[in-house]
């Protein structure tokens, strides 16, 4: 029998309690060892956990072993992957209220359950954490306008930064989910399980299991200066939390204002590393404000063929007419990588969204200064974006002069 027909073998039917006795789950745990690992195991009498490894890609691991490139039992190496800097524990791991949307133990599995690994028990990271240089032709700019300065620590003399990167897979709490969005575990459980075509049957069939690893787009972090004073308030921080945006980020679409905004916290990083504080950069996988990117450009199609023009006024309306709704980001999990880091404050955020204002609030984390993105980096057809952001909420609107509102350009333009 092959590993596709033996595939519905593992679907069970009803909650097992070879489940908790094998591999007890206690989410809030404060130590890794009382926590208990988080296993996505095939086989129901290990498994704790709905859902497969690596978000999205977890797909591409089917495949690949449907296609016979990859064995179906292969186990993760593990030496040497251990993390470049030790991020953790902090205070903010223990209670199953603070992070709920990601496994706080995810980068120490090498360390913290060694011996279940020893006895065979497939335990995989769900966090990754690495040094590394960057090279943004923004900061080149900066650096030779003489605004970001060689120190030859964070800045090399060359112009590459050197960061701290950590790569993080979502690790849903369901239980701590449901709440933080004020509706029942069985609402979260019924609705994913109903609205991704009933891809997960242990949502509704298996409620002794409170973990899901869910196939969507996880995080990655950079850290500008010693990630030692990541959460310790001695040292002030600054910030961007920034959501994916393809093609401003990557390909420099002047339509919103994604990647001057991006370029400008990075920037802003640099500074306050260099004045002896750090930085941090939070990248979400979360394109077109979670609507996805087939969405968001059936949206500036709309909008660009708008009869009226495509004007502030207009631009949430063809958003909502296509998807539904203005934004689907789910600010309300965006804090939890904040809380992973053990930070409480954050000094200077570079942001200007209500939103992520409400959700940081929520969480407890306090900012000092929001930093709005200076006028001047805004291009020319984004102003419709910025003008109609501000209208709906958002902060520093002060810093902007518009003598009327703008008009973006038309599709043929």
């Amino acid at each position: 029998m092959n590993d596709l027909s033996s595939l519905f073998d593992f679907l069970p039917s009803s909650p097992s309690p070879a489940i908790t006795a094998a591999h007890p789950l206690r989410w809030g745990a404060p130590t890794a060892a009382e926590r208990g690992p988080v296993i996505a195991s095939r086989d129901p009498a290990l498994r704790n956990a709905i859902g497969a490894h690596a978000g999205g890609y977890g797909v591409y691991r089917a495949l690949a072993i449907a296609a016979g490139d990859l064995p179906s039992n292969h186990r993760p190496d593990l030496t040497d992957t251990a993390p470049a800097d030790l991020i953790g524990p902090h205070p903010q791991w223990s209670g199953d209220a603070r992070i709920v949307s990601l496994d706080p133990w995810g980068h120490l599995i090498g360390e913290a359950y060694r011996e279940e690994l020893a006895r065979g028990v497939d335990i995989r990271p769900t966090i990754a954490v690495t040094r590394a240089h960057i090279d943004m032709p923004e900061v080149r700019a900066a650096f030779d306008a003489g605004r970001i300065k060689a120190d030859g620590d964070i800045v090399k003399p060359n112009g590459l930064v050197r960061v701290m990167k950590a790569a993080i897979d979502p690790v849903w709490y369901l239980p701590g989910v449901a709440r933080r969005f004020d509706i029942t575990e069985t609402e979260l459980r019924e609705s994913l399980h109903a609205h991704t075509g009933g891809m997960y049957p242990e949502l509704v069939s298996r409620p002794d299991l409170k973990v899901f690893l869910p196939p969507i787009g996880g995080s990655t972090i950079y850290c500008f200066g010693d990630p030692a004073k990541l959460g310790d308030r001695k040292f002030p921080l600054a910030c961007r939390v920034h959501d994916e945006c393809n093609g401003s980020d990557v390909f420099g679409s002047d339509i919103c204002t994604c990647r001057p905004y991006l370029a400008h916290g990075v920037e802003m990083c640099i500074e306050m590393a260099q004045a002896g504080g750090v930085g941090l950069v939070v990248y979400n996988r979360k394109e077109g404000r979670a609507l996805g990117e087939v969405t968001k450009f059936l949206v500036y199609n709309a909008r660009k063929r708008d009869r009226n023009g495509d004007t502030p006024a207009n631009y949430f309306t063809h958003t909502v007419g296509v998807a539904g709704v203005r934004d689907m980001r789910c600010q309300e999990l965006m804090p939890d990588v904040l809380h992973w880091l053990g930070i409480t404050h954050i000094d200077r955020f570079a942001s200007m969204s209500d939103m992520k204002f409400n959700a940081l609030r929520d969480a407890g984390i306090t900012v000092g200064e929001s930093v709005p993105l200076p006028e001047a980096l805004i291009p020319a057809d984004a102003r419709v974006e910025i003008e109609a952001k501000l209208a709906a909420g958002y902060s520093g609107g002060e810093t902007f002069h518009t003598d009327a509102p703008s008009t973006g350009r038309a599709l043929g333009e």
